[in-house]
Parts: C-alpha cells; sequence; structure tokens
C-alpha cells in the first residue's frame, strides 16, 4: 500500500472528513455492485472522488490493484487509515492526492474499472467540469474497460424543500471521539443552473458538555439519467446500462439513482 504524499490537512479539514464517515453509517448499498464489476473486469480499478476510501479499501482487500484519487488530504488521510485497520497486507492501494479534472497518470490507458460513486459527480459544480470528469475516466480507461457513475436523482418535491429552511438531519454518536453530533443543514436550488448550494452544520462535543462547530459547505451541481448518458457518450464511451438501482434494474419513473455502466471501445 502506497501512503499519500499529502498536504498536511488543518483541524477543520480533519473533523469534516470524520464527519463524513459519520454521515456515511448507514450502508448506502453500492459496495456490492463495484465488488461485482471489479471482479467482472479485473483490475486495475480507479476510483475518482473516493473519499475515506470507503470502496477503494474494500476492492483492495478483496485483491484488486486499486488506485484511489482525491484532492482533499485528510480523506486521504482516513483511508490510509482505514486500509491499515482492514489488512496491513493490502499490497495494491495507491492513494493519490490530485484534482481528478487535470489528472493524467502513469497508468492511464490501463485501467480495467473507473468510477465515480455516490453523487461524488455534483461536487464538480458545473457542466464542464463534469464533462471533463469523464473525459479523465475515458483517458484512463484501457480499451474494453468500464466506467461506472452513480448519482441521485431527487424528486420535484425533494427540491422543493431546498429553498433555505433548516433541516434536522440526525443526531448520533460519533464513534471514535464518543462524542454526540447534531447536523443540520440548509440548501438552496437555482434551477436555472441546477445547483444546490449546501450547508450542512455539525455541532459536536460530549454529553453534557460544550459542543463545538464545523460548517460544511458545498455547491452540488444535478445532474438527470439523460445528461449522464450525453456526457459519457461525448467523451467517447458506449452506454452498456443504465440502472435504477444498484441492482441495475432497468431505469424508469420513480428510480431513485441513476447508474450508469459505460464501456470505452
Amino acid at each position: 500500500m502506497t501512503e499519500p504524499k499529502a498536504t498536511e490537512p488543518t483541524a477543520t479539514a480533519r473533523a469534516l472528513a470524520r464527519l463524513y464517515d459519520l454521515d456515511l453509517v448507514d450502508d448506502p448499498g453500492d459496495l456490492d455492485l463495484y465488488l461485482a464489476l471489479a471482479t467482472r473486469t479485473g483490475g486495475p480499478i480507479l476510483e475518482l472522488a473516493a473519499g475515506t476510501g470507503r470502496l477503494a479499501v474494500p476492492l483492495a482487500v478483496s485483491g484488486h490493484d486499486v488506485t484511489a484519487v482525491d484532492l482533499d488530504p485528510a480523506m486521504l488521510e482516513r483511508a490510509y487509515a482505514r486500509a491499515r485497520v482492514a489488512d496491513r497486507r493490502i499490497a495494491g492501494l495507491e492513494l493519490v492526492e490530485a484534482d481528478l479534472l487535470d489528472l493524467d497518470l502513469p497508468g492511464a490507458g490501463t485501467y480495467r474499472l473507473a468510477l465515480i460513486a455516490l453523487n461524488s459527480l455534483f461536487l464538480l459544480a458545473t457542466r464542464d467540469a463534469q464533462r471533463s470528469a469523464f473525459r479523465t475516466i475515458a483517458r484512463h480507461l484501457a480499451p474494453g474497460g468500464l466506467a461506472a457513475v452513480d448519482v441521485w436523482l431527487p424528486e420535484p418535491a425533494d427540491l422543493a424543500r431546498f429553498d433555505g429552511r433548516l433541516i434536522f438531519e440526525y443526531e448520533r454518536l460519533e464513534p471514535e471521539t464518543r462524542h454526540e453530533v447534531t447536523k443540520v443543514a440548509t440548501a438552496r436550488y437555482d434551477q436555472t443552473t441546477a445547483v444546490v448550494d449546501l450547508t450542512a452544520i455539525y455541532e459536536e462535543g460530549p454529553p453534557g458538555g460544550t459542543p463545538v462547530r464545523w460548517i460544511r459547505r458545498d455547491a452540488l451541481r444535478l445532474v438527470g439519467a439523460d445528461e449522464l448518458a450525453s456526457m459519457a457518450e461525448d467523451a467517447g464511451l458506449e452506454i452498456e446500462r443504465m440502472g435504477g438501482d444498484y441492482d441495475l434494474e432497468p431505469i424508469g419513473p420513480g428510480s431513485e439513482r441513476a447508474v450508469l455502466i459505460a464501456r470505452r471501445p
């Protein structure tokens, strides 16, 4: 396993990376899909916007060579720690701090599977940046390699709530600090740009103690299934399947997700 040559994270960045993992305590249910795709394609595997290694580490533990790329050194720091806890014998995991938009890895053109999972495409807050991400995927895939990109499809009622109101999300016990964490969020949706301006506010502290407040702000550009397919095709990929869930059942009315599987010719 290769330790990332990362910028030293700030205390706030470390806290937000830790709280990101708390957000995902409830399993999204997508790991089995990527394990199945990895079994089908073999390695090497490239994950863009890999975060804290939620997918990259188990893919590496299962025996695949995985390159996990993220711009946030605090996220990669946690990915490295996660890998060491999971299996100290992991050899095929490389963690890379880089911007995926201008990524040009030495292994470009050799990856058998490349993925952007669980709405991470939304973090690229312009259409041009999202299209560039697909070009990065296409450039790094081997001929015949597969791309997988997964995004949420909000209902109109979901978007109607993004009007600036403060929404309670959860109260949870953070397992590392044993502190209580309360999360609320506020969002505004701009239908002219399809961008959601999201602010998440975490109050964290020991039971009965004075809490510390952490704030995360993101601009998220939503993408529908048709635009997702168009971006893939514009990058030279061929659509193999557009699933409406992680079982890759056909997308249709009421589908909560668009899970794109595309192939580099």
